[in-house]
């Protein structure tokens, strides 16, 4: 199953209002880079991916579900731009920072930490095991 790791700045959006949706859950909206939203076009309901704080903290603080595949942007009416849904699955029980990421063996060559700017970005199963255990969940 792919991973994936979605950016977001806590006081616009961030994990409160992410869990506070429940099983509805939330468009991942607003992304306007080609390669995030071509990466939201791979995704597959059931694929799972870290919500990271951007900005404010800079860090992974908890585990969403894509709930919806990509579909248009409820946002816009450009026709380029889609988004998928996706729903919390559970805070981590410690938050993972990008600075701890960069010292981290087997994260030098994670998306987070070589293309910090990318809004929505791939997790290879080796860094998502190496964070889950970072943040005190079993991968």
């Amino acid at each position: 199953m792919p991973f994936w790791l979605f950016k977001s700045e806590p006081d616009v959006f961030g994990w409160a209002e992410q869990a506070a949706k429940g099983e509805a859950g939330e468009e991942w909206t607003g992304v306007r880079n080609y390669q995030a939203r071509n990466n939201m076009r791979a995704m597959r309901c059931g694929d799972l991916g870290f919500f990271y704080h951007s900005n404010i903290g800079k860090e992974i603080v908890g585990i969403v579900e894509v709930i919806r595949e990509s579909a248009p942007d409820s946002t816009t009416d450009d026709p380029r731009w889609d988004c998928v849904m996706v729903k919390a699955v559970r805070p981590l029980p410690r938050p993972v920072s990008l600075d701890r990421c960069k010292l981290e063996p087997g994260l030098e060559q994670m998306a987070l930490v070589k293309n910090t700017r990318l809004s929505v970005q791939p997790v290879s199963d080796a860094e998502w095991q190496i964070v889950c255990r970072l943040g005190g969940l079993e991968g």
